[in-house]
């Protein structure tokens, strides 16, 4: 490419289709946000006449939103738990799990948000990848380094040990991605149990098995639940990770469970919509705080890893409040009802047009 980054991203051009047709361009989805994210990427190059195979790993809600969602994915390995040496071991046999998906016909590129599996696999054969990313303290082991990267703007340059010319940029979050597509359906309130006269708070645990998980984290969290418990009219609605991290929950906090204040949804639900219907939502981890923010919602986030440079941006533009301290949870999480009557903004936004260009390009070399 001969233009420049930043020209790139603020002159989006229209996406060159024609030479590029007929590309085989392999998607893998990792964890849950990537459901959602690549549903409209997927769309897109369908449409301009790409074949897509999609895999996807049997961990948290992955494959029950990709059922969901209509999509037709290959079901390929699981979670291997948060021990770092159980973490290898995962890449690995995943990795080799996924080898029938890297063949008949070859792929012209692999495409994930942080599957590492796909990456050292794809290397390994001499497919070109493409990570897309927007957490820049990420951990990349050898050969899991995709021969490009899509971030967010935010994210500041030499963040990422890589050839800055293989380093493309979007505008706004990976959560513009399909947000301005989010419909609202007020039935999920019925289905939970919730009525208009309750203060509905969104909980997202946080990530425990993480490698970026912090102990603080765990404190924040406990500060929250004692919040929203002593508030009048609050019901919270609890979103664990997988069912380990709610039997733990249930276990270890057996009080939070023991009337009806807290609700554990029985199955996966629409993520947009639970958000748009509630008051306030708190979270420890990152792309629920970014729903919230991309769809106007107040949010706080508890998360107590490395700074995230996307939140920052969000907490400079007022769109994201951090809480940094058990203490600081009374006084800055405020336990206030919001007018839902309106509509959420459906506005295009540039995120996916530039992904689908950068995308573009490089099948296009």
């Amino acid at each position: 490419m001969t233009e420049t980054t930043k020209s790139m991203t603020a002159q989006p051009a229209p996406v060159a289709a024609a030479r590029t047709t007929g590309k085989v361009v392999w998607i893998d989805l990792d964890n849950t946000p990537h459901v959602p994210f690549f549903k409209p990427i997927i769309r897109e190059l369908t449409r301009r006449g790409h074949q897509v195979r999609l895999t996807a790993r049997d961990a948290f809600q992955v494959c029950e939103l990709a059922q969901a969602s209509g999509l037709n994915f290959k079901k390929v390995g699981k979670h291997y738990g948060k021990n770092t040496w159980m973490k290898v071991l995962g890449l690995l046999c995943r990795s080799a799990q996924l080898t029938p998906s890297a063949f008949f016909p070859r792929p012209d590129l692999a495409l994930s948000h942080g599957s590492r599996s796909q990456v050292l696999l794809a290397k390994l054969l001499g497919i070109p990848t493409v990570m897309i990313d927007d957490y820049e303290h990420s951990r990349y082991l050898p050969l899991t380094k995709a021969t490009w990267f899509i971030l967010p703007e935010a994210i500041p340059d030499g963040v990422y040990p890589h050839r800055q010319d293989r380093v493309l940029r979007y505008s706004g979050i990976k959560e513009d991605v399909y947000a301005p597509e989010f419909k609202p359906d007020p039935a999920m309130l019925k289905e939970l149990g919730l009525t208009t006269e309750d203060l509905v708070v969104t909980i997202r645990p946080p990530a425990t098995e993480a490698h970026y998980h912090s102990t603080e984290s765990d404190r924040l969290f406990a500060a929250v639940m004692k919040s929203v418990l002593d508030t009048p009219g609050a019901k919270a609605v609890m979103l664990p990770r997988n069912k380990k991290q709610e039997m733990d929950m249930r276990n270890q906090s057996p009080e939070w469970f023991a009337g009806s204040k807290v609700i554990v949804p029985g199955k996966a639900l629409n993520g947009l919509n639970l958000l748009w219907y509630s008051d306030l939502v708190i979270s420890g981890g990152g792309t629920m705080n970014r729903e919230a923010a991309a769809l106007g919602v107040p949010v706080y986030s508890i998360f107590r890893g490395k700074p995230a440079a996307v939140d920052a941006r969000l907490q400079q533009d007022g769109r994201l409040i951090l809480v940094e301290s058990a203490e600081a949870v009374p006084k800055k999480i405020l336990m206030h009802r919001r007018d839902k009557s309106g509509a959420p903004d459906c506005q295009s936004r540039p995120a996916l047009q530039n992904i689908l260009l950068h995308v573009d390009n490089i099948l296009g070399r």
